[in-house]
């Protein structure tokens, strides 16, 4: 289940980046369960992960082959199987996996990035990965985004993908990215797996100045759950290819890819939302005249987080006092609870410390019937506004993740 209808996805090639896919047969035999993505020699690459103590093998192995000095030539994604959580092992069966890929490839261990995705616990079964090599090596090609995009996904229900095109002097640069993510969603510096690609050319420091910087606009005001993964991850490769070369020095081409790259990353991160496992309702928290974007981001997470909101969202139940409630519990400091106002879409439904008094249950039950919902909230405390996006919780979110490894 998913919230909306499902949109057609085009997804431009991206000049000097191939994706190939195959079959390992990790988790259900016959599935296609590896992406390798090839990156050019002189491209440049951005990362940001997760902040997740536990985090995964591949996790720390992909760091630390970006801070060897050694340029990535290929990331290797597998799905079935997180690899998080086995200690030394999955260290060593991560890095197996970068090895086998680097022998055939004729490029150094270090030049491959590995990614993992699926059951935390279980290691990973290397041989499995290893046989896929071949086959996902001889299926790259610069247009089988789509196809990389269903061969990351796990619980998700739908590809997601978005791509941009902007015109500079006569030329074209695209920017065309794919996510996965369903569940266990609530990304701290990074999303679930992310691969954006563009074929600018842009130094490595900016490249991840502009990753970090959108980023945190996009994959990092989403929750499902609360609940951060252990194997988060959302890479960015310029393969320089358009001959467009990005630089603070040109401010109006700065701006549009900076427009562009977040439209992609935001278009990917909702996607994630509107198929949060078992989601019913697409939600916009937004809280505006806050004193400071850590106040505004405490009192939306309250809402976005808790049961009674969620379940009150899946019920289509007006019950504004859950909000009310979620707004007082946040922990900002010195609240004047007077001075609050709130709203489901444009019906106002508090107002000076309770009920407004044009509100009318009629109204609310109009809002909550809806699949896309926008809660409001007006502190009256400064000039900062931020939103997050979210889900209800349903009965198949719960089903879902109680058989998740059967």
């Amino acid at each position: 289940m998913a919230v909306g209808a499902e949109q057609t996805l085009q997804l431009h090639p991206v000049k000097g980046f191939r994706l190939g896919i195959a079959s390992a047969g990790i988790k259900k035999p016959g599935r296609k369960d590896i992406v390798i993505m090839e990156i050019p020699v002189d491209a440049t690459i951005a990362g940001v992960f997760t902040r997740n103590q536990f985090c995964a093998a591949p996790v720390l192995l992909a760091k630390k082959h970006l801070a060897g000095g050694v340029s990535p030539r290929y990331m290797l994604v597998n799905t079935g199987n997180a690899n998080a959580g086995t200690g030394a092992a999955g260290l060593d069966a991560a890095k197996a996996c970068c090895t086998a890929l680097a022998e055939k490839t004729q490029v150094d261990t270090e030049s491959v990035l590995p990614f993992s995705t699926g059951v935390i616990g279980e290691l990973l079964p290397v041989a499995k990965v290893v046989s896929a090599l071949d086959a996902a090596l001889d299926d790259l090609d610069e247009d089988h985004w789509m196809e990389a995009a269903l061969g990351i996904m796990t619980t998700d229900t739908r590809a997601k993908g978005h791509s941009v095109q902007i015109e500079h002097q006569g030329k074209l640069i695209t920017i065309t990215g794919i996510s996965k993510g369903s569940g266990m969603i609530m990304p701290n510096m990074a999303t679930m797996l992310g691969y954006v690609a563009t074929d600018a050319i842009v130094d490595a420091n900016l490249l991840q100045r502009l990753l970090s910087q959108v980023n945190e606009q996009t994959f990092n005001r989403i929750t499902v759950d609360g609940d951060t993964s252990t194997n988060d991850a959302c890479m960015l490769v310029a393969t320089g290819q358009s001959g467009v070369e990005l630089s603070d020095m040109e401010p109006v081409l700065m701006d549009q890819f900076i427009a562009g790259l977040h439209e992609v990353m935001l278009e990917l991160a909702q996607a994630i939302v509107k198929d949060g496992e078992g989601a019913t309702k697409f939600v916009e928290v937004r809280v505006e005249t806050a004193a400071s974007v850590d106040e505004a981001l405490k009192v939306a997470y309250t809402i976005a987080h808790s049961p009674l909101v969620k379940t009150a969202l899946f019920a289509s139940d007006p019950n504004w006092g859950r909000i009310l409630a979620c707004v007082g519990r946040a922990g900002v400091s010195d609240l004047k609870v007077d001075d609050v106002a709130i709203w489901l879409d444009d019906v106002a439904i508090v107002k000076q410390g309770g009920r407004a008094d044009s509100y009318t249950e009629e109204q609310g039950q109009a809002v909550m019937n809806k699949d896309t919902i926008l809660i409001r909230v007006s502190l009256n405390r400064g000039q900062v506004q931020e939103s997050i996006w979210t889900t209800d919780l349903s009965h198949d979110y719960v089903k879902i993740n109680a058989e998740y490894r059967s």
